[in-house]
This record gives C-alpha cells, sequence and structure tokens, in this order.
C-alpha cells in the first residue's frame, strides 16, 4: 500500500469510513482502509494535514476518534479519541507546533497538546457549523456556526474572543437577518475573512478595523451556500451550494465572475490548489472534479462509487493541465454494467396474452372498459 499511497495527491473522505487516495497521472483511486469492519459511525467528517511535510493525514470521523495515516507507509499509524458523539459531529481539525484542535457542533473547541493528558477547552458557542484555522498565525482559528456569529480566537488567550462580528442592518421590512455561517476562509497576507451562509451571502469582515459588520456582501444563487475556498489570486473566493452550482465571485466588486459546470449534486467538499489556478470538489454525486480557474474548464473527473464529505490536496504539482476524462468514463461504464446485471430479468407480455384481455374486456368482465364502451355507442 505504501506505493499505491505515495503517488497519491489528492485525499478524500467518504459517508462509509473510507479515505480514498486519487493519482492523476496514473489516473487511478484507491481505497484505505479496513473494508471488514466499515461502519456508519466512521464517516469521515473533517480532514487535515498533520505535519508540513504532508506526509500525514487527520481523518476525523462521526465516533469522535481522530485517526493518523502516514502516506510514506500506506496505513493508518495511531488513533486518538477526540470527541464524544453525543457532542456532534466534527466541524474543524488541524494542528499546531505541537498541538492537535478539534471543534464539535455543541460548541466544545479543545486543544490537545502532545504527551500531555489535559486539554484546554473552549465553548465557542452552541450550533457551530465550522471552526477554521489562520494559516498564517496558527495559534488563531474562527468560528461560526447557525445563530453563531463569526469569532476569531486566540488560543494563547482562549478566555473570550478577539474579535466578534455584529449582523448586518435589517431588511427593508424591517426584520432581523438570520445569522448562519457555513464555511470561513482566512484571505493570504490580510486580516480580511470571508464567510459564506446558509441565506447564499458571501461576505468579508476585516477584524483590524473598529468596524465590526461585513466591509463587503455579495450573493451567488438561490440555495444555501456550503463550501468556500481562496485560491492563489487573492482578489477572488470560490464557493458551492447544495444544488452542486459552483461560482467564482470578486472579493473587491462582489460580483460574479463565472460559473464552474458539471456537478450533480450537492456540493460539500471544495478546496483550490495553494500555487496553482485549479480547484478541486466533491459531494453526493460520488464524483471528483477538478476545474480550471483560468477558463474554468473540466481537467478531471473521477468517480469514486462513495458519497463524498471533504477533500485535500496536496501542494505539489497534481498533473498536467491538458484535459483527460476518457479513462473515467470508462470506469463509470463499468460500474453501471455492474449494476446493471444485478439487477433482475422483466420478461413483457406476449401479444396472445394482452390479445385474450382485450377480448374479455369487450365480453363485459371488465366493467370500466365496459361501460366506456357502451357510451361511445351511446352517443
Amino acid at each position: 500500500m505504501a506505493a499505491k499511497s505515495q503517488i497519491c495527491s489528492i485525499w478524500l473522505g467518504s459517508e462509509t469510513g473510507i479515505l480514498k487516495g486519487v493519482s492523476l497521472s496514473k489516473k487511478q483511486a484507491f481505497n484505505f482502509c479496513e473494508m471488514s469492519c466499515l461502519s456508519r459511525d466512521q464517516e469521515v467528517c473533517v480532514m487535515a494535514w498533520g505535519d508540513s511535510h504532508e506526509s500525514e493525514v487527520l481523518v476525523g470521523s462521526v465516533n469522535g476518534t481522530v485517526k493518523t495515516f502516514s502516506t510514506d507507509k500506506g496505513i493508518f499509524t495511531a488513533t486518538r479519541e477526540c470527541g464524544d458523539p453525543s457532542q456532534g459531529r466534527f466541524t474543524g481539525l488541524s494542528v499546531t507546533d505541537s498541538s492537535l484542535i478539534t471543534c464539535v457542533e455543541s460548541g466544545l473547541l479543545k486543544v490537545w497538546k502532545e504527551g500531555c493528558t489535559d486539554t484546554v477547552e473552549v465553548n465557542v458557542g452552541n450550533g457551530i457549523c465550522r471552526m477554521q484555522q489562520n494559516p498564517s498565525q496558527r495559534h488563531r482559528v474562527a468560528t461560526g456556526g447557525k445563530e453563531n456569529p463569526l469569532k476569531v480566537w486566540d488560543l494563547e488567550r482562549p478566555d473570550k474572543p478577539i474579535f466578534t462580528a455584529k449582523n448586518v442592518a435589517h431588511d427593508w421590512l424591517d426584520m432581523r437577518v438570520p445569522v448562519w455561517v457555513k464555511d470561513i476562509g482566512f484571505i493570504p497576507d490580510s486580516d480580511k475573512i470571508v464567510t459564506c451562509t446558509g441565506h447564499h451571502q458571501v461576505r468579508v469582515y476585516d477584524p483590524s478595523t473598529s468596524q465590526r459588520r461585513p466591509v463587503m456582501e455579495a450573493q451567488f444563487g438561490e440555495y444555501p451556500l456550503t463550501a468556500l475556498s481562496l485560491p492563489a489570486s487573492q482578489d477572488t473566493v470560490v464557493v458551492g451550494n447544495t444544488h452542486g452550482e459552483i461560482g467564482i465571485l470578486d472579493l473587491r466588486k462582489g460580483l460574479v465572475r463565472g460559473c464552474l459546470k458539471g456537478l450533480a449534486g450537492a456540493v460539500r467538499g471544495l478546496q483550490c490548489h495553494p500555487s496553482l489556478p485549479l480547484v478541486a470538489s466533491c459531494g453526493l454525486d460520488r464524483f471528483l472534479r477538478v476545474h480550471s480557474l483560468e477558463d474554468r474548464s473540466l481537467q478531471h473527473k473521477v468517480y469514486l462509487k462513495s458519497r463524498l464529505n471533504c477533500v485535500l490536496l496536496s501542494s505539489r504539482e497534481l498533473e498536467s493541465s491538458s484535459p483527460d476524462v476518457s479513462g473515467d468514463v470508462e470506469e463509470v461504464k463499468a460500474e453501471e454494467d455492474e449494476v446493471w446485471d444485478t439487477m433482475e430479468t422483466v420478461t413483457e407480455k406476449t401479444k396472445k396474452r394482452a390479445a385474450q384481455k382485450g377480448e374479455t374486456a369487450v365480453n363485459g368482465v371488465d366493467g370500466k372498459k365496459k361501460r366506456k364502451l357502451v357510451k361511445t355507442t351511446v352517443k
């Protein structure tokens, strides 16, 4: 398995608890798990790199465990109990120099220090949908959720948030606008934070100013947004929603630059490559797709047989940018053939039986058809 895992450049977590690795150069996908003991409580919720060398993948499951997968060895090397299923699913997973950071839906954020049984616990509020780490300041994280506004926390001083967003002004009917933060991203080389909401809004906040309300707001589509990611260029953000629509928005003007086509289900995972103009997406339609952000064309499409929750990109080169999806079409066709082969064969009625049935109806056995015939004769 080590040889397989070392060539994978994209990692995905599925509802069935399988960690999947994809090699675009070899056009192959691999499952890394114990197939004999799979269950729904091992569903993958979140994923993150365990170190800066990208030699470890951290996998957070519904049952509250965080497993460490070695990409060099191709096996799971450690399992850690980091949560209680009664507290909800993982909504965030990240690491600092010597600690593991987890957050669950109930709002319990924990910092697990290496080699120490004691943990730092922070109550960030109920209904959390996302916890995101600041890549440039790894001791800072942002949280948000349903009726829980955007908050920024300094884990070195976790007593209270260093920034709490203020809700936008009332709408034109003078009614309160509901809060529903679905995903968060830190804009590189700045203090600004971008969020997407369950009410199809994209907002930009600037904690360095005295203004706690958004400095920019835009809308995309008509359906709840589920994920966002920031590309290498700092002036755009990529967002996806529950109807499989992915849009590229301009963060300076709040306008939609374009849309990425091809998806057929809710977007659950979305990540831009840190240096290349590429974005990977996955969701309920069981496909991994890689689009170009320059011409918005589909570069790769891989069918992975399971509903997918999250995607994790390697920072190295994924593959050449030339489109090639022919191999994926053959894989999908083979899977469809397997499904059709397992279905029961249903034979059609013969002409003789159909003729007998028609004769019986005319002779009066079928009451409905007889009444229809009499009515027609009277007319």
